[in-house]
């Protein structure tokens, strides 16, 4: 029996005059009374493969089901293709129809749909050109993401999605709970009794992986966490999920130079890939979703990123000639006019930010001596603003615990996070890239919901 080939085997290493089999959806059919052309896609690449079939070749009956959305497995010989828009076309021999698909109300039987149409029919939309050019890359970051750190000697490190701290302290999180909601049990001064609950305590879905893989980098020197995190914001914009995937690396004996230089290495790594190993669907990007995709993705990778701390930045925005939709003063956090105004105006280049007003950053972040900054830093990119967040990590116990107390943070949630500064403490770094944000860069998509397979927004969790 033949065994079938992907599509983009037999484009890219074609061997004309050899028999083959191939499977896939046909995307279109044209043709006259004497001939048929199929355009048949299997996923592996944006391109289709055009089959040939002689009508007299085949039942009416048959040709009729061909329609587009249809899948066929078609066998043929693979031969130089007489038209334009492709070297090579299956002259077929055989077609068998897996499974019809009616055209009067199949929702992707016309092109130009718009996209909130496509996120309607999200289960569906995979099939699409764009879909699978972004999905494509989405799985070529994943893997270019975890050879970087392979390669780099990191470890990855699981950690959990259910947990009882919030590293982030924003308290925007989705409890997690066996208790009986219509009927909960209850203390005697009439709240919830979460001593009875499954943890027996209160836990809920992580928002970050950070302090779990910090105690990690704290013994296996550099490890890197990439998994799924959420966060219960009730924000209906272009760029907020409610479940989302974060890669964060911790590196023990980094400061925060060295985050900075891995920061800037990994992601111009990942461009890099991106550039190398899916061109024909960053192509397709560039010319149907955005023009500058492709010029925007060589910038970052040609160009050291500028590094200036938060108050030269302000200065840098106090002092430019436009009308800001948000006020800039120091102390204040910087909006994304503010961050693509240094990347995409002022310096022409990405930017690294550092020393944030504490007050304005998380209270594990390691403190400036002038008490007043903190040594965080964020990575900002042309058309997106920030798109990595991170900081040397305060080490001191003393200080972490008065900070922890300052933000009036319960320390039965973190005694064991504390207690790694007490048992063979030492410098140590890092940072977070939200996979989605590094998509969207990618990709030259504009909402956030395109670039993940199954959007989690508020109202939303349909597929």
């Amino acid at each position: 029996m033949m065994k079938r080939k992907r599509i983009k085997q037999l484009l890219d290493n074609p061997a004309t005059g050899e028999d083959v089999l191939v499977k896939g959806w046909v995307r279109t059919r044209r043709g006259n009374k004497n001939i048929s052309f199929i355009a048949l896609n299997d996923g592996s690449t944006i391109n289709n493969i055009q089959v040939v079939a002689e009508n007299s070749a085949f039942d009416e009956s048959l040709l009729r089901e061909i329609t587009t959305g249809a899948c066929l497995a078609v066998s043929g010989k693979l031969v130089e293709s007489q038209g334009q828009g492709q070297n090579v076309e299956i002259n077929a021999s055989s077609i068998e129809i897996y499974g019809k698909c009616d055209a009067e109300t199949y929702p992707l039987q016309k092109k130009g749909h718009s996209m909130e149409f496509l996120r309607e029919h999200a289960h569906l939309r995979f099939r699409t050109n764009t879909f699978g050019a972004v999905f494509r890359i989405r799985h070529a970051m994943a893997y270019a993401i975890h050879k970087y750190f392979n390669d780099r000697g990191f470890y990855y490190l699981h950690t959990p999605i259910i947990t009882g701290s919030d590293a982030e302290g924003a308290g925007e999180m989705f409890h997690v709970t066996t208790l009986d909601l219509k009927n909960p049990p209850l203390t005697e001064t009439g709240e919830v009794d979460y001593s009875r609950d499954f943890f027996g305590k209160v836990t809920n879905l992580t928002v970050s992986g950070q302090l779990e893989g910090e105690l990690g980098a704290l013994s296996l020197g550099e490890i890197y966490t990439f998994g799924p995190t959420f966060r219960a914001e009730n924000s209906n914009t272009p760029r907020h999920l409610a479940e989302f995937w974060m890669i964060e690396p911790e590196m023990a004996f980094y400061d925060l130079e060295d985050n900075m230089n891995l920061a800037e290495d990994f992601v111009k790594y990942l461009i890099t890939y991106a550039l190398e190993n899916c061109s024909d669907d960053l192509g397709f990007l560039n010319n149907m979703i955005d023009k500058g995709l492709l010029e925007r993705l060589k910038f970052v990778v040609a160009n050291d990123f500028v590094r200036i701390t938060y108050t030269e930045a302000v200065s840098i925005l106090t002092a430019a000639s436009r009308k800001w939709e948000y006020p800039v003063g120091w102390g204040r956090d910087l909006q994304a006019e503010h961050e693509r105004y240094l990347v995409e105006e002022h310096f022409k280049r990405p930017v690294i930010l550092t020393d944030y007003p504490k007050e304005i950053k998380a209270f594990y972040m390691k403190q400036n001596d002038d008490g007043k900054t903190v040594r965080a830093m964020d990575v900002l990119f042309p058309g997106i603003g920030e798109i990595i967040g991170g900081s040397q990590r305060e080490e001191d116990h003393d200080k972490l615990l008065n900070r922890i107390n300052e933000l009036n943070i319960p320390i039965k949630d973190l005694w064991w996070y504390l207690e790694t500064r007490k048992f063979g403490t030492a410098p140590h770094s890092g940072f977070g890239l939200g996979f989605e944000r590094l998509i969207l860069f990618m990709t030259g998509m504009s909402n956030i919901r395109d670039v993940i397979p199954f959007p989690r927004t508020p109202k939303n969790a349909e597929f």
